[in-house]
């Protein structure tokens, strides 16, 4: 495995500690974690540590990752230049909510995937150093 590092924060306690993905299995343990997380942890947001900050010592981008645990299923967005969703291929349950640290996300209609491909499209960002997965079918985000 490469030395590529991922930051993931989805509980109050990751604001100031978040948690290293360095592998396949920390993505594994990561998908595990939201699956059996209370409803208002259930989504991700991930930073590349291999790509440059901005000015404000920021990130320049963002993958958010979100898995729902009772309909197996799961949702991405990916920001940088532009923001996109993932679309799922067939109609979806209409607008959807996650949550990161109890804060509120919500994501358009067909926009939902499998949890497999989540968990692809997380290990392939964290193999290409922080760029948007290509496994994944995306549409352009209006939320954002």
């Amino acid at each position: 495995m490469t030395d590529r590092m991922v930051q993931a924060y989805y509980r109050h306690e990751h604001g100031d500690d978040p948690v290293i993905l360095q592998s396949p299995s920390d993505v594994d343990a990561l998908i595990d974690a939201l699956l059996s997380s209370d409803p208002s942890e259930n989504l991700a947001a991930l930073h590349s540590m291999e790509r440059p900050l901005m000015p404000a010592e920021v990130p320049d981008h963002e993958l958010l990752a979100g898995v729902d645990g009772e309909s197996q299923v799961g949702v991405l967005a990916f920001m940088d230049d532009e923001n996109f969703v993932s679309l799922a291929p067939s109609k979806g349950r209409g607008e959807v909510s996650y949550f990161i640290m109890g804060n509120m996300t919500e994501f358009p209609s067909c926009s939902e995937i499998s949890i497999a491909l989540v968990r692809q499209a997380i290990e392939e960002f964290l193999s290409s150093g922080g760029q948007r997965p290509t496994g994944v079918q995306w549409q352009e985000s209006e939320f954002w």
